[in-house]
């Protein structure tokens, strides 16, 4: 796996090499089509400078000082975030922490302050409904004016619309995992959506079934439709496992408040995942979770979902040069 990308959490002391390029600024929660076409400007863009790309994002998520009330399911966590712009070919991703602190400063400050004095910014390239600045005082036409001033450029990227002429947001594929609508999900993405986290102890009764699963705790946020699942895992060394994933309180043998597992029966090998951090990408919704009436009908079930896994991710071609890169 390529990754180019180099992380720094401020924009404060940077090497000089990495000031004055062009910065993309935004959330990029998914790094979705319309988040790639904002880096293929800026890319674009650079091109013509001779500099490098560099891209200003916000962690936590700016929701989560806004609304604690409301968890945000981050469709990217931040250290899968910055991978896959690295893949991209963002040169360096800052990650501004998004504290009171900073949500207090001004828009006229935030430009002169982190995009003029710390980044050096030489072209801004975000999106045309950007906001900034403390109690979003700061709007596009502030930018393009202070860009005029300061000497740096600014390109406002549309909304970026799929084949059927609706915006992409991450808002809709959150709705289209929370549907299981996989599919849909990877359309707007242009690649498979993936979760990761470390792998843990579970009870090990898959292994007495002849299903050992790697187990895998999801944040509390998430709102991926609970169910069965074709995947295909990534180790941490980057080997690539099929699979078949459960993702739920498993109705048969748990309480119905029991926490919420994503558990992966890898194909053809019983790796040794516990306390390695996996990625798990989705390829296809089987089916919703059942309550059976014992454990024979369970394993039989489970036979049927790994043979309806295996046939569908035979089939399954990259849908571009980025899913080829995460999960081929």
């Amino acid at each position: 796996m390529n990754v180019t990308g180099r992380v720094f959490d401020s924009t404060s002391h940077l090497p000089q090499s990495l000031k004055g390029g062009v910065v993309a600024i935004g959330n990029f929660d998914g790094v979705h089509r319309g988040h790639q076409a904002v880096l293929d400007e800026a890319s674009a863009i650079a091109g013509g400078l001779g500099v490098k790309v560099n891209v200003l994002t916000f962690e936590p998520h700016p929701r989560s000082l806004f609304r604690p009330q409301e968890p945000v399911c981050r469709l990217t966590p931040a250290p899968m975030k910055a991978r896959i712009l690295g893949m991209l070919g963002v040169e360096a991703v800052y990650e501004q922490r998004f504290d009171k602190e900073f949500a207090a400063r001004s828009a006229s400050d935030f430009i002169s302050e982190v995009l003029v004095g710390q980044l050096g910014a030489a072209h801004i390239v975000t999106g045309y409904d950007f906001r900034f600045g403390k109690g979003r005082e700061g709007d596009t036409d502030m930018l393009v004016h202070a860009g005029r001033e300061s000497g740096f450029g600014v390109t406002l990227a549309p909304a970026f619309r799929d084949e059927g002429g609706e915006v992409i947001s991450s808002t809709r594929i959150r709705s289209a995992l929370a549907a299981g609508d996989t599919a849909g999900a990877a359309g707007l993405l242009g690649y498979r959506h993936a979760v990761e986290g470390e792998i843990i102890h579970g009870k090990k009764l898959g292994r007495t079934l002849g299903f050992p699963t790697a187990n895998m705790a999801l944040p509390p946020a998430t709102n991926l439709k609970p169910g069965i699942y074709a995947v295909r895992l990534r180790r941490a060394d980057g080997t690539l496992h099929d699979g078949v994933a459960s993702f739920g309180r498993r109705p048969t043998v748990d309480e119905p408040d029991a926490p919420l597992l994503l558990e992966t029966f890898v194909f053809d090998a019983s790796p040794d995942l516990y306390g390695e951090t996996c990625t798990v990408s989705l390829f296809g919704y089987l089916r919703p979770e059942i309550r059976f009436d014992g454990l024979d009908p369970l394993v039989e079930q489970m036979k049927r979902d790994e043979a309806e896994a295996r046939a569908l991710l035979a089939g399954v071609a990259p849908l571009s040069a980025l899913d080829r890169e995460l999960n081929f």
